[in-house]
């Protein structure tokens, strides 16, 4: 029996405006079936973000706000009922989605925020069962996986899968860099298995504008001018480091799903829409230096009173100043 080819659908997009945007978006999902494909009516939609932090909301750390309306439009036009929902480093979904402008949007549309909370799941490598997920996401009928094209002073690069992590509750994150982080392959092992757990029903990269250099917040915007759709949030990923020229063996995650045998080759995908070599750029900025990937056990205590303060403090604090 014949196996379908992964599809990854690429497309040329230059503006966020909202026209222009919602008619890069049709272009980019026509060939993968449309919305309509991934989301039948009724269906509780998670939209899953890149809310990174809510310190730098001019440096494109985080996904668009106008790419989360558009996407939520287009659901909600098939019936579907979308919620959006992440565990950001620090803070709050909301306080990072109030600080990004997301708030208007969602109170616009009337579109739920979520806060996640961990549940242990069933992972296919029994090495990762002690790995805490959002019950919210892993409950969610239709997930789809927004992330943000950036550089990423521990990783390389941050794409779909690595964008998955935030469904990781709480500081769970920062336990889980001091278990796994003194190997990277180990943990981009776990970063992999986190993916395929959550599974995310369809992957639309936000790289209209990218973030480059020392990533993930660090950086600076660059405009890449870019939109990448897949059902293989793998195969998508595979795709983006060949626009962006970086070897995937530099990248925990990509070397770890090709070793897992779940990430495909360029030549086993689809492209039903421009191939990776039509966007390619010569000059995409990695970060000036790596840094080890595991916290000691000092930084997580410091990052999770850090999440406590802005979370639980400062954010609650910052409403009675308006």
């Amino acid at each position: 029996m014949q196996t379908l080819k992964p599809s990854v659908s690429l497309i040329r997009a230059k503006s966020y405006e909202q026209e222009a945007l919602r008619e890069s978006l049709t272009t980019l999902l026509e060939p993968l079936g449309g919305i309509a494909a991934f989301v039948k009516p009724g269906n509780r939609v998670l939209l899953k973000p890149n809310l990174l932090t809510g310190s730098r909301p001019t440096k494109e750390c985080t996904t668009r706000p106008e790419l989360v309306r558009a996407v939520a439009q287009m659901v909600m036009e098939v019936g579907g009922k979308p919620f959006l929902g992440d565990s950001p480093a620090f803070g709050s979904a909301k306080g990072v989605a109030e600080a990004n402008g997301l708030l208007p949007i969602l109170e616009e549309l009337n579109i739920p925020i979520v806060e996640f909370h961990g549940k242990r799941y069933q992972t296919v490598n029994d090495n990762f069962n002690h790995l805490l997920l959002s019950k919210e996401a892993m409950e969610a009928d239709v997930i789809i996986n927004l992330p943000k094209v950036k550089s990423h002073m521990q990783l390389t690069v941050t794409l779909g899968v690595k964008n998955l992590f935030g469904c990781v509750p709480g500081k769970m994150k920062a336990w889980w860099h001091l278990e796994a982080g003194k190997d990277a392959n180990r943990f981009g092992e776990m970063l992999v298995e986190t993916a395929r757990a959550i599974n995310p029903t369809l992957t639309i990269l936000d790289g209209i504008i990218g973030h480059e250099g020392n990533g993930p917040s660090n950086g600076e915007p660059r405009d890449l001018g870019v939109l990448a759709a897949s059902s293989n949030v793998f195969a998508l990923d595979r795709a983006v480091l060949e626009i962006l020229k970086i070897d995937p063996l530099q990248v925990p995650t990509i070397a770890a799903s090709q070793r897992l045998g779940i990430c495909p080759e360029l030549s086993e995908i689809e492209f039903p829409n421009l191939s990776p070599d039509l966007l390619q750029i010569e000059d995409w900025r990695l970060p000036d230096q790596l840094m080890p990937i595991d916290f000691a056990m000092p930084r997580v205590i410091k990052s999770t009173f850090r999440h406590l303060y802005i979370r639980f403090i400062k954010e609650p604090m910052s409403a009675y100043s308006r």
